[in-house]
């Protein structure tokens, strides 16, 4: 299979057929380069048909909850008071900076992902873990 530009999902899926064909390939092969091409090949067609956003700090806290097996309570460490969890949590309450600090140390979510606005509606979408990885 020749390299080239992907453009429909039946082109993306022959090309990742192409891949996993090549997976085992010798390294300094020609196979491990045309497996190469191919990845970056289809990492690009990914990148504009699937573009990525990050999740907002709310999901973020939520997710990172639901991954720990933590509860509201647990978020206690974190944020002052019972009052302030629930509000945060229901988008009446942005995260104070103190917050951040906090939650980026004890739960390890991304500080850029804390910074949002805490408050914006949370975006449908199956990629926020991605993103806390």
């Amino acid at each position: 299979m020749t390299p080239k530009a992907i453009k429909t999902e039946a082109e993306l899926t022959a090309a990742l057929e192409h891949v996993d064909s090549l997976m085992e390939a010798a390294p300094g092969s020609k196979a491990e380069t045309e497996l190469e091409v191919w990845s970056i090949l289809i990492e690009k067609f990914e990148e504009e048909r699937f573009p990525f956003q990050a999740p907002d700090a709310v999901s973020a806290i939520q997710f990172r909850m639901d991954q720990m097996g933590l509860d509201r309570s647990d978020l206690l460490r974190y944020i002052p008071s019972k009052s302030k969890v629930s509000e945060v949590l229901a988008r009446r309450r942005p995260l104070s900076v103190s917050m951040m600090r906090a939650l980026h140390q004890g739960l390890k979510i991304p500080a850029d992902i804390l910074l949002q606005d805490s408050q914006r509606q949370p975006a449908k979408r199956l990629s926020d873990a991605a993103i806390l990885a």
